[in-house]
């Protein structure tokens, strides 16, 4: 078994997770300046990735470009990582590989101090990679409480490139938030969600 194979119903199981659905929970956050590099990249990526339509794309031409921004405006003290392996507790199954993670920690070399899963929706069901991603969200949390990082909130996201699921984990309660966030039509909304789970660590 590895995170792949988490549903929403097993990782909640598993793991003693109380779970809470609410709609809008980040959408009071502030919104992030952006670029003007990174909209003229998103006014060029986005019709790209659609057209080609592939997971592969997506992450590429989207996703990947979303993260380096984010990194941008915290002056690259963050490291994000691309399809790392991920062993934490092979019996738990806590282990394979996470689509993308974003550390608290300027070291690109290995990670250090986990604080957002990112899971890319197969098929485009942004549902069905919930428990993939609270599963290494779980993972994040037991890496950091190993490694003596205080960190008491671990964060996650489902997307599709195009669409944004935001998820919160806190001791053995996990949020999700019922709306999905289009960083087409919302660029400065969803930097402004991903940087807030960064500065939270920095006070």
């Amino acid at each position: 078994m590895s995170y792949s194979d988490f549903n929403l119903k097993q990782v909640q199981k598993d793991f003693n997770l109380e779970i809470i659905e609410k709609l809008g929970i980040f959408s009071k956050i502030k919104k992030s300046e952006i670029s003007d590099y990174f909209m003229i990249t998103l006014e060029e990526n986005i019709p790209l990735a659609v057209s080609i339509n592939t997971e592969k794309a997506k992450s590429e031409l989207i996703i990947s470009n979303v993260l380096i921004e984010v990194r941008k405006i915290f002056d690259r003290k963050i490291s994000f990582f691309s399809g790392i392996e991920f062993n934490i507790d092979k019996e738990k199954g806590l282990n394979g590989y996470c689509d993308f993670m974003i550390s608290l920690s300027s070291e690109q070399l290995f990670v250090k101090s986990p604080i957002i899963i990112l899971v890319e929706a197969k098929n485009e069901n942004m549902m069905g990679g919930l428990g993939q991603c609270i599963a290494e969200m779980v993972a994040a949390r037991m890496f950091n409480e190993k490694e003596g990082n205080n960190i008491p909130s671990i964060y996650g996201t489902v997307t599709t490139g195009l669409f944004w699921k935001f998820i919160k984990l806190t001791n053995n309660i996990v949020e999700i938030d019922l709306k999905d966030y289009s960083i087409e039509d919302n660029p400065e909304r969803v930097i402004g969600i991903l940087s807030s789970m960064m500065k939270e660590k920095e006070n």
